[in-house]
């Protein structure tokens, strides 16, 4: 199958979900994971329409945005280690995966040196497994309220990754706990909290039937890496 093919077929399974759920595709952003593959490959989706890109890993990824230039938006959906917060603000529209305060914290320091706010997601890790990033169920209150009191950050919303399932089916009770939790967490802190990222490429129609806004899509659109 071609990339045009590919991310054609992606859009209509988005649009088909959001027709079961009674939503509005225009509030289901693709984020096209392009970690591994070139810019060239990028470009060649940039062809067909899309604008929006994720990346797992902060030097991977600043190559690749230099390379393929303006016009297109970056968010970082992989795990932000501490020392490579300083490359990482205001290069991604959106941080996906906040997960402690000590990171948040940074981002915060280094983008009011930029004089600029950094948007974010708060990454939760509903299942405590050892083996993921993001932040406990127990823990996310407070670290909401640290995120949301700093000044250089604009949290939008939870980003998570169910663990591994035999059906993707399985996967769904995962998305509607993360919608509840933004739900009683938005009412908490008197804040929109718009977005949720969740759903991959085994299961991101599941994720937009349960409330995604952002789905992180990469190999039923770029194939196998």
């Amino acid at each position: 199958m071609t990339l045009s093919a590919a991310y054609d077929s992606v859009l209509e399974r988005v649009a088909a979900a959001c027709r079961r759920a009674g939503r509005d595709p225009a509030g289901v952003r693709i984020v096209a994971v392009s970690k591994t593959f070139p810019a060239a490959s990028v470009r060649e989706l940039v062809v067909c329409g899309q604008r929006l890109f994720g990346e797992n890993r902060v030097q991977e990824a600043l190559a690749k945005i230099d390379e393929v230039g303006p016009g297109v938006t970056w968010h970082l959906v992989g795990h932000l280690q501490t020392n490579k917060v300083k490359d990482a603000v205001g290069r991604f529209e959106l941080i996906h995966s906040v997960d402690s305060e000590r990171v948040a914290r940074e981002i915060d320091r280094r983008a009011g040196e930029r004089g600029l706010r950094q948007a974010v997601l708060v990454q939760v890790n509903l299942a405590g497994e050892a083996t993921k990033s993001g932040v406990g169920e127990d823990r996310l209150g407070p670290l909401l309220g640290v995120v949301a009191a700093l000044p250089h950050l604009d949290l939008r919303g939870l980003m998570s990754i169910p663990p591994l399932v035999e059906r993707a089916e399985d996967s769904r009770p995962w998305f509607a706990r993360l919608r509840e939790i933004r739900y009683r967490a938005a009412t908490s802190l008197g804040l929109p909290l718009a977005d949720l990222s969740m759903g991959m490429t085994d299961d991101f129609e599941l994720a937009v039937e349960e409330g995604a806004t952002l789905v992180r899509v990469g190999r039923a659109i770029f194939g196998e890496r």
